[in-house]
């Protein structure tokens, strides 16, 4: 493979999983998404490493301005990211509206609260993760009518990526688990409280969509389903999900049958 630009750097570094399926997009295009995947690291960095949800709030805001220059005709902010960023969404690759929904999804993390419900969660999750999912489609020219089932998909990998971290995020302080599930401050007080409501958030996910139809260049934005449809089944049962090489050989497989 060839030496990796910054952000591809980023990208394989911070979230292999997408990554690896970016890799399966047209190679025109992997710069670019490269790109999104680390815009995206950025903004969920914003909860980790902020001391206070208000500074949190204001490294979001700075990412949005980010995302408005370059839509202003704005010179570019001086930053790894921030450059690629711009000159993505000036070549029309990346879609502003969308990394601007991306970011306001991220606002409710920040709640002193938490999520108040299951539905909530998922509604989060469809902003963030499936915000993801349909910005990416849109780099890869999937059809319109394909992107309530690419940000659906693109939810139930955010949904098993945040039941896999819960142990991570308790050691930052956080928890993201719905309220009407369990108590979060129980959780970050004793992880395997969360237990049995990760196990039940992963056995009533809703239902994978379906994305037959989708256009072979576009195949890459719907990858990520097939890890999380395999993380929610172990999930289900209360294994902890470790990625290995059968996780690569089941995304493998699945973009070699699109290819048919």
């Amino acid at each position: 493979m060839p030496e990796l630009s910054p952000c591809g750097a980023i990208a394989r570094r911070h979230d292999p999983d997408r990554f690896f399926c970016a890799l399966f997009a047209p190679a025109e295009r992997r710069e670019a998404l490269f790109t999104l995947i680390a815009f995206n690291h950025e903004l969920a960095r914003a909860g980790e490493v902020a001391s206070n949800p208000l500074i949190a709030l204001m490294r979001l805001t700075w990412w949005r301005e980010v995302v408005e220059h370059a839509v202003e005709g704005r010179p570019a902010r001086k930053h790894e990211v921030a450059e690629p960023l711009h000159a993505a969404i000036r070549d029309g690759s990346l879609d502003a509206e969308g990394l601007i929904a991306m970011t306001e999804a991220r606002e409710a993390e920040m709640e002193e609260e938490g999520i108040a419900s299951t539905p909530a969660l998922h509604a989060y999750l469809r902003g963030t993760a499936g915000g993801f999912a349909v910005v990416t489609g849109r780099l890869l020219g999937a059809p319109p009518a394909m992107l309530p089932a690419l940000q659906q998909a693109g939810m139930l990998y955010g949904l098993a990526g945040l039941l896999r971290a819960v142990p991570a995020l308790v050691t930052q302080g956080r928890c993201l688990l719905p309220r009407d599930a369990v108590d979060p401050h129980e959780v970050i007080a004793d992880p395997a409280v969360a237990g049995p409501t990760i196990a039940h958030l992963a056995a009533t996910a809703p239902a994978r969509p379906s994305l037959r139809g989708l256009p072979r260049n576009a195949i890459a934005a719907a990858l990520p389903l097939v890890l999380a449809r395999r993380d929610l089944q172990q999930l289900a049962r209360g294994v902890e999900v470790r990625r290995g090489v059968m996780d690569r050989l089941a995304v493998v497989f699945a973009a070699q049958l699109s290819a048919r």
